[in-house]
């Protein structure tokens, strides 16, 4: 494995000082909550090793939210992003081909690189809505493709499939003998109809969520992933194994609470996210030099700056930064042009949101 720190991380908010920056507009997820907001107090639980698949009744509360779905069918992980370090590694190797559509979460991507894996783009365009073109995926498919790599709702973008284009790469995926991964880490607040987790549609999917994103809380990390292939799920189980056996039971027992108030916290959560993206929209609509594609779902857009090619756009980060204290997810974060950058109006206080926005504003002004 020939690891490489990815710039995302390495420009995050946390390592450049959270006590530098007034309006953080950089962050992908909810704001973060405390164990108080949500109703919960830790648990006096035994402090032994869990079950190596994660805590049955967490499971089963996952497995819940969509038919043909059994709590056998999914294994906690570490967040996400170990979700989807043991997909890459236990599917991928030196000799395999990947497609990817770009942009993507940066994990999606490091990981099969630093495995070795040849990597097919299928990059998404603004002029096009973002939207996925199921014959660009097919055409980067290759002999040795063994994954087709998703975001939906989509990270950065917020936008989402239709469920006819979910169900071609579905079918897809079932036609070349190989696996489609959908990262659906923002699937509960979609804004519309909320499409059903791939994994439920074939043995051939493999979907993946976590808490971190949609309910504020990365400090447990917990994710995981689902896949009705019961020897693949023991391939992925060993690698979790070896990697660190089970998770804690203090998370678990964390994100059991929150996935029995489900329900009740999105009701709330819902419309107020709802309004943060109008916040977005209206300043969009009153600022010439801003446009985006409206998000979907998810608390992340992804704008574009219409600057002439003499505008320095490094100047202009560093400016929003160094002098203004406002904090955005520049376009190199995911591998697009610097124009672009993501938006977060989910962690910010509204008047934080508000406040960065005209900072923005004012930045492009000078």
């Amino acid at each position: 494995m020939n690891y490489t720190r990815m710039v995302i991380e390495k420009e995050a908010p946390e390592e450049y000082g959270y006590d530098r920056i007034r309006y953080n507009l950089s962050e992908s997820s909810i704001a973060d909550q405390k164990l108080s907001d949500i109703g919960l107090s830790l648990p006096d639980l035994t402090l032994f090793y869990g079950e190596h698949r994660g805590d049955k009744e967490l499971r089963a509360l996952i497995a819940a939210q969509d038919a043909g779905i059994s709590p056998d069918d999914v294994l906690v992980t570490a967040g996400a992003a170990g979700a989807l370090f043991i997909i890459s590694t236990s599917l991928l190797s030196a000799n395999d081909h990947l497609v990817v559509i770009r942009p993507n979460y940066a994990t999606n991507i490091e990981t099969p690189r630093a495995i070795g894996c040849a990597i097919g783009f299928v990059d998404l365009a603004f002029e096009e809505d973002f939207a996925i073109d199921v014959e660009r995926v097919k055409a980067a498919m290759q002999p040795n493709t063994r994954l087709i790599s998703v975001t939906c709702p989509h990270n950065p973008t917020g936008t989402m499939m239709s469920r006819t284009d979910l169900d071609a790469l579905v079918a897809l995926a079932e036609s070349s003998n190989c696996h489609l991964l959908v990262d659906e880490t923002y699937r509960d607040l979609s804004y519309g109809k909320r499409l059903p987790s791939a994994a439920s549609l074939s043995r051939k999917a493999i979907s993946v969520s976590s808490l971190s994103k949609s309910f504020g809380i990365p400090g447990i990390c917990i994710g995981w992933l689902i896949t009705r292939d019961a020897e693949l799920q023991e391939k992925f189980l060993a690698a979790k194994e070896q990697i660190g056996i089970c998770g804690s039971v203090i998370d678990e027992g964390i994100a059991r609470g929150v996935l029995e108030r489900r329900d009740i916290f999105l009701a709330t959560l819902l419309p107020e996210m709802a309004k943060r993206r109008d916040i977005v929209q209206a300043w969009i609509d009153r600022e010439p030099l801003v446009d985006w594609v409206r998000p979907e779902g998810g608390v992340v857009g992804f704008p574009r700056l219409n600057v002439d090619r003499g505008f320095d756009l490094d100047r202009f980060y560093v400016n929003l930064l160094e002098n203004h204290g406002t904090y955005v997810g520049p376009g190199h974060w995911f591998e697009m042009e610097k124009r672009f950058f993501r938006v977060g109006f989910g962690w910010p206080t509204e008047a934080e949101l508000r406040g960065g926005l005209d900072v923005i504003s004012a930045a492009l002004k000078q």
